[in-house]
C-alpha cells in the first residue's frame, strides 16, 4: 500500500441519545431514550458548503465521506485538517492548497429522498457514466450468516428508534457499522472510514436498513462496492442505476427471505435451502 498523509482530525463524536420522560398508554411516567440530532455546518477553506443534520457519533468520518461522495476531492492527501466544534455547530476543513472554489460543483443541487433530506450536487446520472463495479459472488449460506450477524447490531434503533443503520461487510463479517438519523449520513460515514483507511470496496458488501434509492446506488457504486443489500424495498431509478453500474441489488432481505433485483448471476443458490 502506498504511503499517504492522513489529515489532522478532532475526535468529537457525541453520545447517541439522551434520556427523556414520556407518559405511556396507561398514564404512567417512563424514562425513554431519544436520539440526539444536531446541525453541523461544513466549511472548506472558510467556504460554507452545506449543513448536515446528524446524530453526531462520527462527525469527522461523515465530513470526509460527504466530501468524497459529492466529488469535491479525489485524494485524501488534499486535506490538511478536519476540525469539529460543537459549540459553533461547525466543521472546518482546511486543504493543503487553501484556495478551493466549489462554485461550479454547487451550481446544481438535487434534494434526495433520504431520511433527514439529503442533497446531492451535480447531475445524478452523470455520476455513473464512468463507473462499473467489479463482479463479486456470494453464497446463499453466507448471505444468511450475514443477515443473522446484522440482527445483533442496530443498537441505537433498539433503544431509541428514529435512525437508520449501514454496514460495510466482508462475507458474513461486519467490518464497520454506523447508525445516524439519515441513511445518507450513515453511508457517508462509512465512505469516510474507507477513504481515511484506504480500503478498497472490491470484495465488500454494503448493508442498509433504508430504501434502495438512486442516491444509495450512486454512493455505493462510487465506493466500488459490488453488492448492495437492504431489508427494505427499492425504487425504479435505484434499479436502473444498479443495472447501469453493475451493482448486485438485493432487497427485502430479512431472515431467510430476499429478492435479487439485479445481478442474480452473482448469487450462488444452494440446494440445501430449496
Amino acid at each position: 500500500m502506498t504511503d499517504y498523509s492522513k489529515p489532522e482530525m478532532t475526535n468529537a463524536g457525541l453520545a447517541f441519545s439522551k434520556t427523556a420522560i414520556g407518559i405511556d398508554e396507561l398514564g404512567n411516567e417512563r424514562k425513554i431514550e431519544l436520539v440526539g440530532e444536531r446541525a453541523l455546518t461544513l466549511y472548506v477553506d472558510k467556504q460554507e458548503i452545506v449543513t448536515l443534520m446528524t446524530m453526531g457519533t462520527h462527525p469527522e468520518l461523515l465530513t470526509l465521506g460527504y466530501l468524497k461522495n459529492q466529488g469535491f476531492f479525489e485524494s485524501i492527501t488534499e486535506l490538511k485538517v478536519v476540525q469539529v466544534d460543537w459549540e459553533t455547530e461547525a466543521v472546518a476543513v482546511v486543504t493543503n492548497h487553501q484556495t478551493s472554489d466549489f462554485s461550479k460543483q454547487m451550481e446544481q443541487r438535487t434534494v434526495t429522498t433520504g431520511c433527514g433530506q439529503g442533497t446531492v450536487f451535480g447531475r445524478l446520472m452523470d455520476k455513473l457514466n464512468d463507473i462499473q463495479v467489479p463482479e463479486l459472488s456470494i453464497k446463499q449460506s453466507v448471505l444468511y450468516d450475514l443477515l443473522n450477524s446484522l440482527k445483533h447490531h442496530n443498537e441505537v434503533y433498539k433503544k431509541a428508534g428514529a435512525v437508520h443503520g449501514c454496514a460495510l461487510c466482508t462475507g458474513s463479517h461486519i467490518d464497520f457499522f454506523v447508525e445516524d438519523v439519515g441513511r445518507h449520513n450513515a453511508v457517508d460515514s462509512i465512505a469516510g472510514y474507507m477513504w481515511l483507511n484506504q480500503i478498497s470496496g472490491k470484495d465488500k458488501i454494503f448493508y442498509t436498513t433504508g430504501r434502495l434509492t438512486s442516491e444509495m446506488v450512486i454512493k455505493v457504486a462510487q465506493m466500488g462496492i459490488p453488492i448492495l443489500l437492504s431489508r427494505s424495498g427499492a425504487t425504479q431509478m435505484g434499479l436502473d442505476m444498479a443495472k447501469q453500474s453493475g451493482v448486485t441489488l438485493i432487497s427485502r432481505a430479512r431472515g431467510k427471505h430476499f429478492m435479487v433485483l439485479n445481478g442474480a448471476e452473482n448469487i450462488e443458490f444452494e440446494e440445501y435451502f430449496r
